[in-house]
């Protein structure tokens, strides 16, 4: 069984259990925005059952045991112990950031998933408590370069579920604009203009739309490069080309975006798979790689998109083979 990182907690049906049931006092949002403050969300405290597990090695040879008498069911609610403490700033939600984990079954210490997938067994995860609060409730407010021991009994999972213990460790921030060298403009293309956070301003040529999605890397990163069904974290902004306007941005909601390559229409997914990790793209994208002849939302019927994407990280949906 592995939980895939980007839906480490879905899995687990616990978002709402940990970031809200769990979250103190007051009657907080089940849905918190991850921007909306820098406060903790959860900040667990130490308890019996994370003290007792055992965390060594390094790197890919790292291992977490859990004695068989820890009792992870037994605690009345998630335990957090501090291994070690790193000398960065705090880590909150909403943090783009490196990490290294190992998520094991407290009953064996079987591990259910890590971070092998990544580069130098780490993998860039974004803080988002809606999609990834497994995370925010290990690494929130303690300093960047700790790692933590979280300890969640099977009860506030849901119903039936498994106590688990996670290992994490924040290695580092990650950049939330693409790095990339820059590339020169292509003719024909829209123009993009950065402002002084990076978020791109989309100039439409004139003129008729391409029949065929167009790609041109603004920006050329040296990072992995995305594969198909990778998960992505992106900053992109999307306007429409008739007449300019946008109808979507991360930029505008405050915090990168991430999803599944294959799960976003095939114009866009054209414009991230076989791209480095860095690089900004800008692409064009006809309605027979978009959404077509249907409306969706605020986008017209037959509409040619198009996207500013940069591209902050990546992650295999599978670790490689052992």
């Amino acid at each position: 069984m592995r939980i895939r990182i980007a839906a480490a907690l879905s899995a687990v049906a616990a978002t709402a259990l940990l970031l809200s049931g769990c979250a103190g006092a007051g009657n907080p949002s089940a849905s918190p925005s991850p921007s909306a403050s820098s406060s903790c969300l959860l900040d667990a405290k130490p308890g019996k059952a994370s003290d007792a597990v055992k965390v060594e090695g390094k790197g890919k040879d790292l291992t977490v045991t859990v004695p068989s008498d820890a009792d992870v069911d037994g605690a009345t609610g998630p335990e957090r112990t501090v291994v070690s403490k790193g000398d960065g700033k705090d880590v909150k939600a909403g943090d783009l950031v490196s990490v290294q984990y190992r998520i094991v079954n407290a009953a064996d210490s079987t591990v259910l998933d890590s971070s092998s997938r990544g580069v130098d067994d780490q993998v860039p995860v974004l803080l988002d408590p809606n999609e990834q609060s497994l995370f925010v409730a290990a690494l929130e407010c303690v300093p960047l370069g700790s790692s933590v021991v979280l300890a969640l009994p099977g009860k506030l999972l849901g119903e039936g579920q498994k106590a688990i213990v996670v290992y994490a460790q924040s290695t580092k921030e990650l950049p939330t604009v693409a790095t990339g060298t820059p590339v020169a403009p292509v003719a024909g293309m829209p123009t993009v203009k950065l402002a002084k956070d990076g978020a791109p301003e989309i100039t439409i040529p004139k003129g008729d739309p391409p029949t065929e999605t167009k790609i041109a890397v603004l920006k050329q990163g040296d990072g992995p490069t995305v594969a198909s069904g990778d998960y992505v974290i992106v900053q992109y902004r999307g306007v429409t080309w008739a007449d300019g306007k946008e109808f979507d941005s991360s930029w505008k909601r405050g915090t990168p975006a991430q999803f599944q390559t294959t799960g976003v229409v095939p114009g866009f997914k054209k414009a991230l798979e076989g791209q480095k990790v860095g690089s900004q793209v800008l692409a064009v994208i006809p309605p027979a790689d978009g959404y077509g002849a249907q409306e969706q939302g605020s986008i017209p019927a037959n509409s040619t998109l198009v996207f500013v994407v940069d591209i902050l990280g990546t992650i295999p949906s599978a670790a490689p083979a052992q």
